[in-house]
């Protein structure tokens, strides 16, 4: 009976270790994937890539999608001023892709 109450135990504990890993790995991930977010945002919004981006819709034909990309760059423009760099990148990235449209 005693062997088996030892054998329980064991089972028991190795769980716990088990799971304890488990929940460690999960908080070094947790903290570590918005600063990798927030590095990778923030590359690519910057004052030159913004200028970057504005020149080349200015140079789109007029229609809708360089108002759409003018929209874009002027969001991203206004995130930028206001720290949000996660999303300057996002508008930056939405203006870039219009002016690569038709």
């Amino acid at each position: 009976m005693s062997l088996d109450l030892s054998q329980k135990q064991e089972k028991e504990s190795n769980v716990m270790t088990k799971l304890l890993g488990v929940i460690a790995i999960a908080a070094v991930a947790f903290a570590v994937a918005p600063v990798q977010a927030t590095k990778h945002s923030a590359g690519g919004c910057s004052s030159g890539n913004l200028e970057k981006t504005e020149t080349a819709v200015e140079g789109m034909p007029d229609g809708d999608g360089k108002i759409v990309a003018q929209k874009e760059v002027a969001s991203a423009q206004d995130s930028m001023l206001n720290g949000k760099m996660g999303a300057c990148g996002i508008h930056l990235n939405k203006a870039m892709h219009a002016t690569m449209g038709k």
